[in-house]
């Protein structure tokens, strides 16, 4: 309580450097967490939206790596070259889809879906629009996708009740001037040429996807691009996005067909986003550093004017790690209360950022700033600034610990 008092009492004498190191702790945390917040909060409301607009793991009809021909498999040693072959034009797809599809759903904690995804342009009042074109079926559709959640205009029910129906986006919608009801011809890769009617409308808020995405009926999707019974997807949604890499490879290994997850398909964005939180922390930390040299600043210069008082200290049985107690306490009574100060402040930065409303590049919606509220945060800050105070403080209590009461006194005389 006395080395407190003491403590307490050494700040107070110099309220005005005292203030000016308590505002460069308060603002640094603020800083530090209004930054970090914004920055988290941009990130995991990146990958949310990456994982919920699409699938957690995708199951394409390819290969991760080329098949071996038969005459390499029956005869591995030897030199074998055959030539003037030509390799036979089947109908791209999944074989025995069903049954595949059954194997991965008997796997524990996820969803799947059969998807036949291939091109189409569509025609409308003379104007053509290349689109993507997928067939689903829609009472598989609600457990794997987000597209039912962007509805605008009509359901996935709609969909499955009209056979010649079609889903569109909102930005091919206004591009052409479609609405509910709509018919339009639709020309696939084949040459298959069918007219289908709007049945509902989705706003995903991506401008380029609102404008080229579309979904039919599975076997619409078929017929239409030539395939008939086959598929060449399996979307699969998992109970816990996280685990997408595992599963993935344990379906890989059920069959031969490639299987990638959300993390592997978007493994450069996540690089990228990892180097930019450390960019970030290396930046905010430097605030709440230069912050410290404050403190260091304001204990030394207590130290050089104090040095008769601490005479008088050692001199009445302060031993050496008594005054050094004295002067980290003086560091830890800044770091508090500018740590709890600043967090206050930080919050309230935080709060007026989450109010801010901006239209993201190739939106079209406004949205608020993304900000997390992740208590982790608050400890990284208040934790880094009260480290930094302390060792900022350590330097001069070890130089004060050091002084010698005989020699104080004598020069004194």
């Amino acid at each position: 309580m006395i080395a407190l008092n003491i403590a307490w009492t050494h700040l107070t004498s110099r309220k005005r450097q005292t203030a000016v190191s308590l505002v460069g702790v308060v603002l640094g945390v603020a800083f530090f967490l209004a930054v970090s917040a914004l920055m988290r909060g941009s990130e995991k409301d990146f990958i949310t939206r990456l994982i919920d607009n699409s699938p957690h793991i995708t199951v394409s009809d390819e290969f991760r790596t080329a098949r071996l021909q038969p005459a390499r498999l029956r005869w591995p040693d030897d030199l074998v070259e055959i030539a003037g072959l030509r390799p036979n034009n089947e109908t791209r797809g999944i074989r025995g889809w069903r049954y595949r599809l059954g194997q991965i759903e008997s796997l524990p904690g996820l969803k799947a879906a059969p998807v036949l995804v291939g091109s189409a342009v569509l025609l409308f009042a003379g104007q053509e629009q290349g689109i993507s074109l997928s067939g689903i079926v829609p009472a598989r559709m609600r457990g794997v996708s987000s597209i039912e959640e962007k509805l605008v205009e009509g359901s996935l029910d709609d969909l499955e009740a009209n056979p010649g129906g079609i889903i569109i986006g909102a930005g091919l919608a206004e591009k052409f001037s479609l609405r509910r009801g709509s018919t339009v011809n639709l020309v696939a890769g084949g040459g298959s040429n069918r007219s289908l009617t709007v049945v509902a409308i989705f706003r995903t808020g991506n401008a380029g996807y609102d404008e080229s995405q579309t979904y039919v009926l599975l076997k619409r999707a078929q017929l239409l691009l030539g395939r008939p019974d086959r598929v060449n997807r399996f979307i699969i949604k998992l109970a816990d996005a996280s685990q997408a890499l595992l599963v993935a490879s344990r379906i890989e290994a059920m069959g031969t067909y490639k299987a990638v997850s959300w993390a592997e398909a978007s493994e450069d964005i996540l690089n990228v986003l990892f180097v930019r939180n450390v960019i970030m922390y290396s930046v905010v930390s430097a605030i709440l550093l230069v912050a410290s040299f404050g403190i260091y600043n304001t204990l030394s210069t207590i130290v050089m004017e104090k040095t008769r008082d601490i005479a008088i200290l050692k001199s009445v049985g302060f031993q050496a790690r008594d005054i050094r107690h004295i002067f980290v306490l003086e560091g830890l009574i800044v770091g508090t209360l500018g740590s709890v100060l600043g967090l206050a402040v930080g919050a309230g930065l935080m709060q007026l950022m989450a109010s801010v409303q901006i239209r993201p590049p190739g939106g079209t919606a406004m949205v608020n700033l993304p900000v997390w509220w992740g208590g982790e945060q608050f400890l990284i800050a208040a934790g880094f600034a009260l480290l930094s105070c302390l060792l900022a403080a350590w330097l001069p209590a070890r130089k004060a610990g050091r002084l010698h009461p005989v020699d104080i006194l004598r020069g004194a005389t």
